[in-house]
């Protein structure tokens, strides 16, 4: 047996792999490292961050990472002092079985550059595996008859490692009849061979017992040992022949479980048992014997399980067929697998942004992927594709890796999310394609302002409304998501009548909802303007506004205002007259009302509400006008009294009332008699009447004796004014154009009521004389319609011998 492999010491790994590190440096664009195989974990291979110019910190900074296909991680990146490590023991005949080398390649990523940077690290191989015999003990047979120089095949060894450390030469065991021979084969490998020095006596030694040795080129040298056990036969003389020393067959890989793949012809020209031939493998490894099947009489290689070019592309062994007589003779059969397109290409998300902004740049990466297909030549040349009605694209990186990219501008609002479908498709044929959604969100950024659905609105409000009802709700939609479409709502800072919007109307900031904060009333406020702002919670905001028009809706909550007559202020009692010669229809006055409310709320109708001689005055239910019903009679009173009521055409309607004193009389002193009976209360005694009657007749006589001393100079005066009048065309003067006094845009109609009035000198008592009544419409000012007394101006006076007529107007 050979001896121990010696082991390798820290240093000298260590030597070892700074010596590689330098002769393999970064070349061509890609990072070479080298390093022995059976290094603990955790051993220093390269430093990374030197070589792609970065710190060592920047390594876990930039999220750096190794990525890979397929298979374990061999390799690690240590953050701390940006060196790459070894994840484990690496076995290099594990990886790369036979091969003269053994290079392991794979890729950084440098995840927030996006880049990727290809690493190659060579595995060096170390001297620890032995040579190894399959069998511990060979049986070999020969003819006793067998010539000077015959050959006898023998087991060869197979050593896992590579170059100086793999098989170099064998040994046997010295003795007499035999010598040890090598044979070179097309695959290099040595295969011994026992040569017969002496001719063997079966009757002396039927068996032989030898020791061969094989030896490698490792440091130490390494051995492997196996029992040759040499059995001499009864003579032979003819060995079997194969009709090929070496067969070959090409076979796709999917063929059926069981196809026969070739049979093996040897041909023995002995009779007998020396010539009835078995066929076996030799020295097969475990892969041949699991996958081929060979008939040991018929020579016919089946596979027994299916073939995968991607696992293994051929398959060399050796068939060897023997006679009964143990002559044998072999043959190499290579059986080639031929690629067929049944590998699916592979898409392999290396890298991908979960979201974007929307207002992410044209060019923005958003993902890296890499595309791996197994199959060789057409069959695993893929194609990558996206649809092309999106705004990204696929662009080629180093190798097998594409970038994902935009093309344009996003819009979060047109489209929130996308499904990229990347489908690759191989060129076989039939070709094979498959297909991987990337999901993408587009993040949102506050470019849009709330938006109200109508530009402007109106609503109506009923006046004396209570504190805190709700007026009207807007609402405004932003497009935006989260923050960015959170509206809140605000009045724009406006004044009316003096005072801030503020202080009537407020809005609640989360729903839009509008509430009065005082009680309107229709007669100050009609109509209010305001100006709703919605504004986002983005950062810088976005807002909008909408113009509100509120209109307040009057309601009766006005009663009636009666105009004329007006109230008295001093304490006497405002008298209408009415001649006893009125004719049934004579106007005696006017009532005169207004109405703050509007539309039907200041609609008014009269009616007359309680009279003292029902039936002899009525009211007109529109106009308010007091006339005469019938005639008057001289058994009705000089004094009449009517209650009018003035109703409005509200919901419920409103009312007022006034009390009229109507004198009905033809002479002065009973006028007089009557209203000072009018003016005096009515619990008064009789005495305080007589005196006030005595007081008012000689106040009417102090004023008929100014009238007869001014009564030449007014007959002087109206004669001059007639001569004027005459030259003029005309009598009198016009009398000026009707007049309407109003309250709130209400209007009321006054007239002056004319009487002329004939006073005779020579009666002791005074007499006043109405005539058909003469009345015309004149201006009536607001002052005057505010007093509380009759006016009496002189208008006309006729001066006879006899009789003085005076026209006077009594302005109501």
């Amino acid at each position: 047996m050979a001896d121990p492999p010696r082991s390798w010491s820290c240093r000298e790994l260590r030597l070892l792999f700074v010596l590689m590190g330098t002769l393999w440096g970064a070349r061509g664009g890609q990072i070479r490292y080298s390093v022995p195989e059976e290094l603990d974990k955790g051993s220093f291979v390269g430093n990374v961050a030197k070589d792609l110019g970065l710190e060592s910190w920047e390594l876990a900074e930039r999220g750096a990472r190794i990525v890979s296909r397929g298979r374990t991680q061999l390799f690690a990146l240590n953050p701390g002092s940006g060196s790459l490590v070894t994840a484990g023991r690496i076995d290099r005949e594990e990886l790369c079985a036979q091969s003269a080398r053994c290079l392991v390649s794979f890729n950084i990523l440098v995840e927030k550059k996006m880049k990727i940077y290809g690493i190659e690290v060579e595995i060096i191989d170390i001297n620890d595996n032995f040579p190894r015999f399959r069998d511990e003990e060979v049986k070999v047979k020969v003819n006793e008859n067998a010539a000077t120089g015959t050959r006898l095949v023998l087991p060869f060894a197979r050593d896992a490692d590579v170059g100086v450390n793999s098989l170099q030469s064998y040994q046997l065991s010295s003795n007499r009849h035999f010598s040890l021979g090598e044979k070179s084969g097309t695959d290099g490998q040595k295969y011994p061979e026992l040569v017969l020095e002496w001719p063997v006596d079966r009757e002396k030694v039927a068996v032989h017992d030898l020791l061969l040795t094989a030896l490698d080129g490792g440091d130490p040298i390494l051995s492997g040992t196996t029992h040759i056990r040499v059995i001499v036969l009864d003579a032979n003389d003819n060995a079997p022949l194969f009709t090929q020393s070496e067969y070959k067959v090409n076979v796709p890989e999917n063929i059926p479980v069981g196809t026969r793949l070739l049979t093996l012809t040897a041909t023995d020209p002995d009779e007998g048992i020396n010539g009835k031939l078995t066929y076996s493998f030799r020295n097969e490894e475990d892969k041949i014997s699991e996958t081929f099947k060979l008939d040991s009489n018929l020579g016919e290689i089946s596979t027994v399980q299916s073939l995968d070019y991607e696992e293994s592309r051929s398959y060399l062994m050796e068939v060897v067929a023997q006679d009964g007589g143990a002559l044998l003779t072999s043959a190499k059969v290579l059986v080639t697998v031929q690629d067929v397109n049944d590998n699916v290409p592979e898409v392999i998300l290396t890298s991908l942004a979960s979201s974007i902004s929307e207002d992410s740049l044209p060019g923005t990466v958003i993902a890296l992927l890499s595309i791996h297909d197994s199959d060789s030549g057409e069959n695993g040349e893929t194609a990558c594709s996206i649809p092309k009605n999106l705004p990204f694209k696929l662009e080629k990186s180093v190798e097998n890796y594409y970038h994902l990219l935009t093309t344009r501008a996003l819009d979060r609002e047109e489209i929130s999310d996308y499904n990229i479908t990347v489908t690759v498709t191989d060129r076989g044929n039939p070709p094979l394609s498959t297909e991987n959604i990337i999901s993408l969100k587009v993040a949102d950024i506050n470019d849009n302002p709330p938006l109200f659905p109508h530009t402007s609105y109106s609503t109506y409000i009923p006046e004396n409304n209570p504190r805190g009802i709700l007026i009207f709700s807007v609402a405004a939609n932003d497009p935006d998501s989260g923050n960015n479409a959170q509206v809140t709502y605000s009045l724009a800072e406006d004044t009316f009548q003096g005072t801030s919007v503020s202080s009537y109307v407020s809005v609640n900031s989360d729903t839009g909802v509008l509430y009065a904060l005082r009680s309107f009333d229709y007669e100050q406020v009609r109509e209010m303007q305001l100006l709703v702002i919605a504004s986002d919670s983005g950062d810088p905001p976005l807002s909008s506004n909408v113009s509100l028009s509120l209109f307040v809706l009057d309601q009766n909550d006005n009663t009636p205002e009666i105009l004329y007559p007006a109230l008295p202020t001093d304490g006497s009692t405002g008298v209408e007259l009415a001649p006893r010669s009125a004719e049934p229809g004579y106007l005696v006055t006017k009532v005169v009302a207004v109405d703050r409310d509007s539309g039907q709320n200041a609609w008014l109708s009269y009616r007359l509400l309680k009279a003292s001689e029902p039936g002899l005055f009525s009211v007109g239910l529109h106009t308010g006008e007091v006339r005469t019903a019938r005639a008057l009679l001289d058994r009705d009173a000089l004094k009449q009294s009517l209650v009018v009521v003035v109703q409005d055409h509200g919901q419920p309607p409103l009312s007022a009332t006034v009390t009229l004193t109507v004198a009905v009389a033809d002479s002065i002193p009973d006028v007089l008699a009557d209203l000072g009976s009018i003016s005096t209360p009515a619990d008064s005694e009789d005495s305080d009447l007589t005196l006030y009657l005595v007081v008012a007749v000689a106040v009417v006589s102090c004023v008929f004796l100014a009238f007869v001393i001014v009564l030449m100079a007014l007959r002087l005066r109206r004669w001059h004014m007639s001569r004027l009048l005459r030259a003029s065309g005309g009598g009198l003067a016009d009398l000026p154009a009707s007049h309407f006094v109003g309250v709130d845009g209400v209007r009321a109609f006054l007239q002056t009521y004319s009487h002329e009035v004939s006073l005779t000198a020579d009666s002791r008592k005074s007499h006043l004389i109405f005539p058909q009544p003469n009345y015309a419409d004149t201006l009536i000012s607001q002052e005057s319609c505010e007093k509380s007394e009759p006016l009496l101006i002189p208008e006309k006076i006729n001066a006879n011998e006899e009789l003085g007529v005076i026209q006077v107007s009594f302005l109501f």
